[in-house]
């Protein structure tokens, strides 16, 4: 069992960036991961599960996460912008969700959906794979830009992610490479992984479907009692802020305590 990818998703909700290693922050995120958030005028957050708009969006970061390339699918033409120096880039968005947005920045504890379990999101590619072959008018690529996990561990079968969580209230502890975890439960899903992540058509009855295809392919080791419904892929996981520093690296192996 090994880490075989890692993804950081800077700005939430947008494009990731596959990296060979990350550092945990003492925030229990992965450092750049999810640090940025597209805000409106309310200070909710601009996401998927609000508008199919977001799927549209494409981008691309700096080595050092300081400057993004923004355009949209199909459009030939690149916008460069800082995010030090948000403005310029706060007016492009703003005019291209057609109400006023602007950039904000959290880079200790980023901005995670859950607030419980914030740490990285952890699948693995066997059971990537499983799910492409369920709907096979999805790709291994679409699969893991839909579901957006940060962690996919590799040479285990489907669903072995489901060792991870444990009874309810429980945290079951494990390591990956020099850092450890905290696996919370396995994922609510939301309305994002049903569309194409670059064109937002989305999948006919893929809940539904999806529902009745994780619950047939259950493995014996997890704990059915966690899913009040199917509708749940990957892991959350909480990190303690005695691991700030540490490092995660492609080829770490993983050990279930």
């Amino acid at each position: 069992m090994l880490l075989r990818q890692i993804v950081l998703y800077p700005i939430k909700s947008l494009d990731g960036v596959v990296v060979q290693e990350a550092r945990m922050t003492a925030g229990g995120i992965l450092e750049f991961d999810r640090i940025y958030a597209i805000l409106d005028g309310e200070g909710k957050v601009v996401n998927g599960k609000r508008t199919p708009r977001v799927h549209m969006l494409r981008t691309q970061f700096d080595p050092t996460f300081r400057e993004v390339c923004l355009w949209q699918t199909g459009d030939s033409t690149r916008h460069h912008f800082s995010i030090e120096e948000p403005s310029a880039l706060n007016k492009w968005l703003s005019d291209y969700f057609e109400f006023p947005v602007a950039l904000a920045c959290e880079t200790r504890s980023g901005f995670p959906d859950d607030r419980t379990a914030y740490g990285p999101t952890i699948t693995s590619e066997a059971s990537l794979d499983a799910v492409t072959q369920w709907f096979p008018e999805m790709t291994m690529q679409s699969a893991r830009r839909r579901f957006r996990s940060n962690l996919e561990i590799g040479d285990v079968p489907p669903f072995w992610e489901d060792h991870l969580f444990g009874a309810a209230g429980e945290l079951k502890p494990f390591q990956i490479g020099q850092v450890h975890f905290l696996g919370h439960n396995p994922c609510q899903r939301c309305v994002v992984p049903t569309r194409d992540p670059d064109r937002s058509d989305p999948i006919p009855n893929f809940q539904k479907s999806f529902m009745e295809l994780r619950r047939k392919n259950l493995p014996d080791w997890s704990n059915a009692e966690r899913f009040n419904h199917y509708y749940r892929f990957a892991i959350n996981t909480s990190v303690a802020p005695s691991e700030a520093g540490k490092c995660l690296r492609v080829g770490d192996p993983i050990m279930v305590n």
